[in-house]
């Protein structure tokens, strides 16, 4: 026991004993991925993200992945009021668009596996509570070149949204900054039968926006 005691003492001031090891980070930088997969299971409201940019689909701890945003994602922000959430006119900003565009990332939400009855109004509440980074992060639609902004870090956390079950949407994320964000969302729901609140509890997602 003293041999074993003295091995691990060791270890410990060398540095080399340290927690169960995480998962490796997976970098998705183009493709099909809801960064919002909500799920319905065994009684427990999910967020998970949903990976579809290579052959076969998976489903993610969003902790284990780094969503990269290339310079090919830069756009001059257009002049008027409604697109100031992206900076002044004439400005930098980046985003991933709300149509596939080859070699950035098209990114959505789902909540395709949300059974029907479950929650009230089969809907859940998905809610941006916080954003951390060198600028702020827009979700929005664009219809007749005007936006509508669905998130904004820029006016103040947090913002909601209602997202009724069996949707499948995209839209443009928008940073105003280079530099690396962390973004916090959580989904809630009542359940139909008793009225108490589920919840998916925070989750942090990364995004890599590059110079």
């Amino acid at each position: 026991m003293k041999r074993v005691a003295a091995v691990l003492a060791g270890l410990l001031i060398a540095g080399t004993l340290i927690s169960p090891a995480q998962a490796a980070t997976v970098t998705l930088s183009s493709g099909h991925v809801d960064v919002l997969d909500v799920d319905y299971t065994a009684g427990t409201l999910v967020l998970s993200l949903n990976d579809a940019t290579g052959s076969t689909e998976a489903e993610r701890n969003p902790a284990d992945v780094e969503l990269r945003v290339p310079a090919a994602a830069k756009v001059t922000v257009p002049s008027g009021s409604g697109w100031s959430f992206l900076g002044t006119a004439g400005s930098t900003a980046w985003v991933l668009p709300q149509s596939s565009s080859s070699g950035l990332l098209y990114a959505g939400w789902n909540t395709l596996e949300v059974p029907a009855g479950v929650l009230q109004n089969n809907s859940v509440s998905v809610k941006l509570t916080s954003v951390t980074g060198s600028g702020s992060v827009s979700v929005y639609t664009v219809s007749g070149g005007t936006p509508a902004k669905l998130f904004d870090s820029s006016d103040g956390l947090p913002d909601a949204l209602t997202v009724a079950r069996n949707v499948h949407a995209h839209a443009n994320w928008g940073f105003t900054q280079a530099g690396t964000y962390s973004v916090t969302f959580e989904v809630t729901g009542k359940l139909a039968a008793t009225g108490a609140t589920v919840s998916t509890g925070a989750k942090t997602y990364t995004f890599t926006v590059l110079p």
